[in-house]
């Protein structure tokens, strides 16, 4: 199955397309720009869903749910924000179909069901839920409000793409107030450190944490911290992005609070958030010709058992064993599946996990029973070896662990090997088009300088870095001054 892949190196985009698909993740819909994500695809989400979950409440934050659509006087109150995301906006006019009087059997929109006002559908939710936060907050006793919700959001895109970018797409977006602003700038940074630290354990997928130039920055905040990942054709992806949005929306909402000494004052606030676009930088960061690589942790299903028998009795004799197998890895808290399917032989099995990207595959024969071995075959390397059953449990416990950190140091290196310092535009210029990753280059912070070099080379800034130490040097492009590198590169 994978073997009928086209290969990455020679069309990425393709390749990305295809592997989507074929190993049964989502598939365009009758939706222009809209996906299913199929029960495999929506069970990676799920899985990333439940970590993700699980780290917010552990920060104190609590999961509600706002409306889809958002009167239009409240989306246009915040205006930077409503401007940003204008273009990208489907807009609800009329609530209410009919008989087409001229089309028999067919229907049209009701022209006297016009709404008084029109709705958008939420591209995101800062309006309909600052106006919602008006009436929780009151007091410094109301703070902080630590709120995530888990959602669909449409933007209305033209040009769209499995998972990376679609007009409707699954995320989780919080949304916090504060009392003082450095508080909310602390809730900022560190739903930042969140969404890192589940990009490199969960996903094996080395992030750079970083603020965004002005230009990039969420419209409607004051800064936006960023995770930037790396991906296997050299462009970055954007995985995820928390904002402080100082008192932007308070002021739009007039959401007051009266604080310990009895003053009102405009709360500080934060938004952040991630979405199925990360299926896609899990598919590009491990992904290989033969199909899908999904990292343990994050694998529906991490063990698959095949049994290679012939008739009937050799079957149940195998299954005897193999149930036993089963139940004691599921009780290590292991998923496991059990194909005894008819209808397939094994090395159409054996092809169909390698593309789905079942890390660890278990084939038992009549000649295992015998020799009490069973084959072991890791998806990361392909490579397989025989073992003893007695060994085995403790054996698949420790491989999938380290098929979960081997998946992230080969990222890892693959990342830092695509690091490149410039210091002239004409190697900034080769090492985009020719080689891709990330260039690091003096800017001399203007966005005149940023949209030139966009221009010319389609790179942006994908992030200031945190960690970034000072040093002093001339812009690639204007050959001013400058105190610091930042990342460029061509990014999804």
């Amino acid at each position: 199955m994978g073997k009928n892949l086209t290969k990455r190196d020679e069309d990425y985009s393709k390749w990305y397309n295809e592997l989507v698909v074929k190993a049964d993740l989502a598939e365009n819909s009758a939706v222009r720009g809209c996906m299913v994500i199929k029960p495999y695809g929506y069970a990676i989400w799920e899985k990333m869903q439940a970590e993700l979950d699980r780290m917010f409440k552990e920060t104190g934050h609590q999961n509600a749910y706002f409306p889809l659509f958002v009167p239009k006087s409240l989306f246009e109150a915040e205006e930077k924000n409503a401007e940003g995301f204008a273009k990208e906006c489907a807009v609800v006019t009329h609530y209410r179909l009919q008989n087409d009087p001229d089309r028999p059997g067919k229907l049209r929109v009701d022209p006297e069901a016009k709404l008084e006002e029109e709705l958008v559908v939420r591209p995101t939710s800062e309006a309909i839920i600052w106006s919602t936060y008006k009436g929780w907050i009151q007091s410094y006793r109301d703070l902080p409000l630590l709120i995530n919700q888990w959602a669909n959001v449409v933007r209305w895109e033209m040009r769209t793409r499995l998972f990376l970018r679609t007009s409707e797409f699954l995320w989780q977006e919080g949304h916090t107030a504060h009392a003082s602003k450095s508080e909310a700038i602390s809730e900022a940074r560190q739903m930042q450190e969140v969404y890192a630290t589940f990009a490199e354990e969960f996903m094996a997928m080395p992030v750079i944490k970083g603020v965004k130039s002005d230009s990039e920055r969420f419209a409607g905040a004051e800064d936006t911290y960023t995770i930037e990942a790396l991906m296997q054709d050299g462009k970055a992806l954007q995985a995820g992005t928390s904002h402080f949005l100082g008192q932007n929306f308070a002021q739009a909402f007039d959401v007051k609070f009266t604080t310990k000494e009895g003053k009102q004052e405009y709360v500080w606030a934060t938004s952040w958030g991630v979405s199925t676009r990360l299926i896609g930088g899990l598919i590009m960061t491990h992904s290989d010709d033969f199909g899908l690589v999904l990292p343990p942790k994050l694998a529906p299903i991490q063990v698959v058992i095949v049994p290679i028998y012939k008739g009937e009795e050799e079957l149940f004799l195998l299954s005897e064993k193999i149930n036993v197998i089963l139940k004691s890895l599921r009780s290590k808290g292991i998923s496991v599946k059990y194909d005894d399917r008819d209808t397939l032989r094994p090395g159409a099995k054996f092809a169909e996990y390698e593309l789905k990207g079942v890390p660890i595959r278990i084939a038992m024969g009549n000649r295992d029973l015998e020799n009490n071995t069973v084959e072991v075959s890791r998806r990361d390397t392909l490579k397989k070896q025989s073992i003893s059953q007695d060994i085995l449990i403790d054996f698949v416990a420790e491989l999938l662990e380290e098929i979960q950190n081997n998946l992230f140091n080969n990222a890892l290196d693959f990342r830092n090997t695509h690091i490149t310092e410039v210091n002239s535009f004409e190697e900034f210029k080769n090492i985009i088009e020719n080689k891709g990753g990330f260039v690091a280059a003096h800017w001399d912070g203007t966005s005149e300088s940023e949209e030139k070099i966009k221009e010319l080379t389609k790179a942006t800034i994908r992030c200031i870095p945190n960690e970034l130490k000072e040093e002093a040097g001339n812009c690639v492009f204007s050959g001013k001054t400058s105190t610091k590198r930042v990342l460029f590169a061509k990014a999804y």
